[in-house]
């Protein structure tokens, strides 16, 4: 095998690795490895490019060799992973509040691979993919994204535009035929890509940092980490998210718990409300207090109500 292609899609990613496999013919010898952001969902991603008659597609199994000519897509609920020309399967920590995510797949491909990865990312939100697409490139591969203009979810391929040196921007149209004679191309020796002069080899290292920051995944501290351009945080389990990531999951934690708190304290109103007529009833002067404790929560869920009605000022989710 002279390449090996790893992509990745979110939002919109169906139809674009659905167009990305169409433009493929039986005769294309280097294997596929897709990522597409299910979570635990059931996929039926394999059975869609299959219905296209070209590569064969399957779910990916754990120690299955890479074959030549074949689509390898990540199941649900695991991270797609690759070493020592296997496959992997990890339920590890969430990335990018994903699991299965890009980011992973795309960064042990360019681990064991090296020159002669080929990563592509599609549509989708915010930027899952960007990290990896990074050390395609800093390890010597080639970095593909789709024309944010045409992505139904135009994030994702922002992000590896503005974050990563990318060789090509394309419609997704175009790329299969750029895949066809990227592979037919000789593969630069790994050694010549190592001790060349590469700005990028030169900020592999990463600087990383304590953060006021805790995880959303499990409330663990994290650290934060500078990898290029790209700012990225990491807690001591392993979930790694990027800033708009961060920021996206924790809004999504934080309504959820006004979400909890509204419905408890409307429960409190009534729990509190039921004891006061009951004491009433039976001329108890406790009723009083478990009135006046209705009331006080009554006051506290108008208040987090007004939280909850509010729109929230979300820049890592604005369209690009």
């Amino acid at each position: 095998m002279n390449r090996i292609i790893v992509a990745g899609a979110s939002q919109g990613g169906v139809q674009a690795l659905r167009r990305l496999a169409a433009g493929l013919p039986r005769g294309f010898t280097a294997p596929v490895l897709m990522v597409l952001h299910v979570g635990a969902s059931e996929s039926i991603l394999p059975s869609i490019l299959n219905d296209l008659a070209g590569l064969p597609a399957s779910h990916a199994k754990d120690g299955e060799p890479i074959l030549p000519g074949r689509i390898y897509v990540a199941p649900p609920d695991r991270h797609l992973l690759v070493a020592r020309g296997r496959l992997e399967l990890s339920h590890g920590p969430r990335e990018n509040w994903a699991r299965p995510a890009i980011d992973p797949l795309f960064r042990t491909a360019a681990e064991w691979w090296g020159p002669a990865v080929v990563g592509v990312v599609l549509s989708g939100a915010l930027n899952d993919g960007t990290s990896g697409l990074y050390e395609i490139k800093r390890r010597g591969g080639l970095a593909i994204v789709q024309d944010p203009a045409e992505a139904e979810a135009p994030s994702m391929p922002k992000s590896a535009l503005d974050n990563v040196p990318v060789d090509y921007r394309l419609p997704v149209s175009e790329i299969p035929r750029l895949l066809i004679d990227l592979e037919r191309q000789e593969v630069r020796p790994r050694e010549k890509i190592e001790v060349g002069a590469s700005a990028m080899a030169k900020t592999a290292q990463r600087f990383t940092e304590p953060t006021a920051q805790t995880c959303p995944e499990c409330g663990g501290a994290m650290r934060q980490e500078t990898q290029g351009s790209l700012t990225r945080f990491r807690c001591h389990i392993g979930h790694v998210m990027t800033a708009e990531v961060l920021a996206a999951a924790q809004l999504e934690v934080l309504e959820q718990d006004l979400s909890v708190a509204l419905r408890t304290l409307k429960e409190r109103v009534a729990l509190c409300d039921e004891m006061a007529d009951k004491l009433a009833a039976k001329g108890d002067g406790a009723a009083e207090a478990w009135r006046e404790a209705g009331a006080e929560a009554r006051r506290r869920s108008d208040e987090v109500r007004k939280l909850t009605d509010l729109d929230w000022t979300s820049p890592e989710a604005a369209p690009s």
